[in-house]
């Protein structure tokens, strides 16, 4: 956010740094979190790139108070808890809305501890008859869950093609779970799911799973994440960001209204249930 706010007040590392009348290297140390910031440093840099906003100040003026508090999931470092999921949990939590696409899983954030528990053992074979791997893994999962239960909810949009409805993860008795869960938040305001019908011809536009954090402060620039097997990708610059967020109202015009993608898993059901 410091770094944002500084390239809008069109000054530079250096003329920060002189500001602060510090060395150039610890600017660049608070700018990519490596480092913290003093609460007076704080307010001399929030005046000199002319942030006016009693709002937003008192906003940094709280992080930077709190920015060494850790999270919930620190619990689990020095486990089998990977850094990098680590850092997307930190970037969930902090995350205002949550705009997801999924091409072939029900999203993390709406999938039951059964369901997740046969997604890690599909997808981790070799961890199979660890136990405690996957009983960690199912439990972060879980308390993944708790942006819905701050003071302020997460907001989630979710997008799911089709196909993922008709995916047999676990066998019959545990998708029908989840499928059934999908249906509990259907009166919930912060969570909207929509199904991208098989037939929609955007499906040729998707290349895997997506999704879009926002951010409660207009300093804090939007981060889009792209999920493989192997790794995950950031995209932060505003032409990627662009790309992804059309990419999405696309998606969104294409796929069934909230109501009908509701019928379609409920036809879902009942269509594993005729079998």
């Amino acid at each position: 956010m410091l770094k944002d706010l500084r390239n809008q007040a069109s000054r530079t590392l250096a003329q920060a740094a002189d500001e602060l009348q510090c060395a150039e290297s610890k600017m660049s140390r608070i700018e990519a979190a490596q480092s913290g910031v003093r609460p007076l440093d704080l307010r001399v840099l929030l005046d000199f790139y002319g942030v006016t906003d009693e709002a937003l100040r008192a906003r940094l003026q709280d992080l930077a108070r709190n920015g060494r508090e850790r999270g919930w999931w620190s619990q689990y470092e020095g486990g089998d808890l990977n850094p990098h999921y680590a850092d997307y949990i930190a970037l969930e939590w902090d995350a205002s809305d949550l705009y997801v696409v999924e091409t072939s899983l029900i999203p993390g954030l709406l999938q039951t501890p059964a369901y997740t528990e046969a997604v890690i053992r599909l997808q981790s074979p070799h961890k199979v008859d660890d136990f405690d791997y996957v009983e960690e893994q199912v439990k972060v999962r879980g308390q993944r869950r708790q942006v819905f239960a701050r003071s302020v909810p997460l907001r989630l949009w979710a997008i799911v093609t089709e196909s993922v409805l008709r995916h047999r993860v676990g066998g019959p008795e545990v998708m029908r779970e989840q499928l059934e869960a999908l249906l509990s938040p259907a009166n919930e305001t912060n969570i909207q799911i929509q199904v991208l019908p098989a037939t929609a011809p955007i499906n040729s536009a998707l290349y895997g799973p997506f999704g879009i954090l926002a951010f409660p402060e207009p300093a804090e620039t939007d981060v889009v994440y792209s999920d493989s097997l192997m790794s995950t990708v950031y995209y932060e610059q505003p032409d990627q960001v662009e790309f992804f967020t059309t990419l999405f109202r696309r998606l969104n015009s294409e796929a069934l209204p909230v109501e009908e993608s509701m019928a379609r898993i409920r036809a879902a059901i009942q269509e594993m249930d005729s079998k």
